[in-house]
């Protein structure tokens, strides 16, 4: 149990430091899907 509650407060610490990056993945990702909509109508 110690490790896991370990685990999750460094993946807790790595999510804040990287925030920026994944909003920039989420904004391609959702850029992508926009696209491949309007290009099928």
């Amino acid at each position: 149990m110690q490790t896991f509650q370990s685990s999750y407060r460094g993946l807790s610490l790595l999510m804040a430091l990287n925030w920026d990056r994944v909003l920039y993945v989420g904004t391609i990702a959702a850029a992508l899907a926009a696209s491949a909509y309007l290009a099928a109508l």
